[in-house]
């Protein structure tokens, strides 16, 4: 019988899936899986590379399936004689390496639950971090132990060369216990450290839903070369950048250090990397950098998400690699629940569009009253889950098509005089400016109109050209768009706050705002008009048991 694998068309992804055809794809069941054995253990023999870390001072890192084995079931070993016992968290705060990724799979292997912390994080976003989840261990580098030392409660151990020395001395193999149900990861999502956001709690079973978006968000299919650049810290670095294509036994790229969108290109184009999934920041920023066109790559399959793309830079992905990027969209709690199916030839990708809904899942746009919006018409998009309409705290509209589109979060929309504009929108003409490298549009207050438009832009303009900057991008919008959508305010920045994830943190400017204008932040209520009509949604096969996971 064939696999699921063995299906690229959209076509067949609607008549073949099923939940239970997941399972086929892993040696565990529902009574007993372990996401190391199945990422790692049992690819050892295949004499493949698990892993490629593309290093941003140049050079990069080969680890192979039987080395990562062998290191994990060390550490695992080790981490069993400290009284680390099944069950215990234990946190992990280092660049993608080989360090990493032998902590990462050894603690999931002994039973305890791992807790990836991004590595720029500060002592009190460690400590904040630490306190809620209460690790009985953190593992860093050297770099890090001082401000890990700081964080308070848990011992500290420095992943040194010394210490990978002292794991040479224990058993290169281990024998997993834990049961599917049992917990594995958990993950925050990228707030910021004054509103820490809630740890999400995933067990080893996610990992068989988390198969749903890695065959039809970013398309991979074993014999793939897959690059990821996120860090795993967050979702999807480390669930579709890491565990899902390893899963398959396929050899996985990563990036460490400091971001530079030329070092990515080179090492997609050196390692022959065929398949994609980066956020949308990613791509622009390789758009940006001018390098582009030295190199030349073996790219088939590309996918994004995090944020939707501009215009200008699809068509730069386009022209660049011949390939439409296709959007994958979701919440680290809810999973990915839209995407544009890469590698499915009988799927046109759509300009500007998330998606259609991934097999297994009901995707509506509603009105406040609960009932589906009609096409063109925004609401707010809810996913069905266990009977229960669950809101992705998203807007977006339907067409007639049954393509997605997303209309910006719900507190990104921006009501000025009466009229409802979506932020996304409005930056997406703003970066088709030449001198607009990036752009976060946000409503600033406005005592006739309640709110107004105001764009922040990184360019390469001296912002003693502000006013002639302003009139430019003022008419473009308004050209594009529409009148009465233009920013009434422009500034010129030379970066943009984002998520550690990569997104631009639009509330972070709102409040920057409000506090220069002396008034406290208050949530913006928005009640899209309902409207008759039924939204397309997708197949409704059963529900997939388990936790699916994006990035965010």
């Amino acid at each position: 019988m064939k696999s699921l694998t063995d299906y690229q068309s959209y076509a067949d992804a609607q008549m073949q899936f099923s939940p239970e055809r997941l399972w086929d794809l892993f040696d565990g069941n529902r009574e007993s899986l372990n996401i190391a054995h199945e990422c790692v253990d049992r690819h050892a023999a295949s004499g493949r590379d698990a892993l490629i870390v593309v290093q941003a001072q140049g050079g990069e890192e080969v680890i192979s399936f039987a080395q990562l084995a062998e290191d994990s079931s060390r550490l695992a070993h080790w981490l069993e004689a400290q009284g680390i016992a099944a069950g215990n968290r234990v946190a992990i705060m280092l660049e993608p390496s080989r360090a990493f990724y032998t902590a990462m799979f050894g603690v999931i292997k002994r039973g305890a639950i791992a807790v990836p912390l991004f590595t720029l994080f500060g002592p009190d976003g460690i400590r904040l971090r630490v306190q809620d989840c209460q690790p009985a261990l953190l593992i860093t580098n050297a770099e890090k132990e001082e401000a890990a030392r700081f964080s308070g409660h848990p011992p500290v151990q420095v992943f040194s060369a010394a210490f990978a020395e002292t794991l040479k001395s224990f058993p290169t193999r281990y024998q997993s216990q834990s049961k599917a149900s049992d917990l594995a990861v958990f993950q925050y999502t990228s707030g910021t450290t004054r509103e820490l956001p809630e740890a999400v709690r995933h067990s080893h079973k996610a990992l068989v839903t988390l198969m749903v978006a890695a065959l039809y968000g970013t398309g991979i299919r074993p014999g793939d070369r897959y690059f990821c650049p996120s860090s795993p810290a967050w979702g999807h670095g480390l669930w579709h950048g890491t565990l899902a294509p390893l899963a398959l036994g396929l050899t996985v790229g990563a990036y460490s250090g400091r971001f530079n969108a030329e070092r990515l290109l080179q090492g997609l184009a050196e390692h022959r990397f065929t398949n994609m999934s980066a956020a949308a920041t990613h791509y622009r920023m390789m758009k940006n950098c001018g390098k582009a066109g030295d190199y030349r790559f073996a790219l088939e399959k590309l996918s994004f998400t995090g944020e939707p793309i501009d215009d200008d830079t699809a068509d730069f992905v386009r022209a660049t690699f011949g390939l439409e990027v296709c959007s994958m969209y979701g919440t680290t709690e809810i999973g990915v629940v839209l995407a544009s199916y890469p590698g499915a030839r009988d799927f046109p990708v759509k300009k500007g569009a998330l998606g259609k809904a991934v097999p297994g899942t009901e995707v509506q746009v509603q009105g406040d009253d609960g009932k589906p919006c009609a096409p063109g018409v925004t609401g707010q998009l809810m996913v069905l889950r266990r009977g229960q309409w669950v809101p992705t705290k998203d807007l977006g509209r339907i067409d007639a098509d049954g393509y997605f589109f997303h209309g910006g979060r719900a507190d990104d929309v921006i009501i000025s005089a009466g009229w409802t504009m979506s932020a996304v929108e409005i930056e997406n003409v703003v970066l088709m400016h030449p001198d607009a490298l990036e752009a976060a549009v946000i409503g600033v207050p406005d005592a006739l109109r309640g709110q107004v438009v105001k764009a922040f832009i990184v360019s390469s303009r001296p912002a003693s050209d502000i006013d002639a900057f302003t009139s430019e991008i003022q008419e473009l919008v308004k050209t594009k768009l529409s009148q009465h959508e233009y920013p009434r305010h422009v500034a010129i920045v030379d970066e943009l706050p984002k998520t550690p994830a990569g997104k631009v943190h639009r509330k972070v400017l709102r409040e920057r705002e409000l506090a220069a204008a002396g008034i406290q932040p208050s949530p913006v209520t928005v009640r899209p008009a309902p409207a008759e009509g039924q939204s397309a949604a997708t197949v409704r096969p059963a529900p997939v048991e388990g936790q699916c996971i994006t990035g965010g």
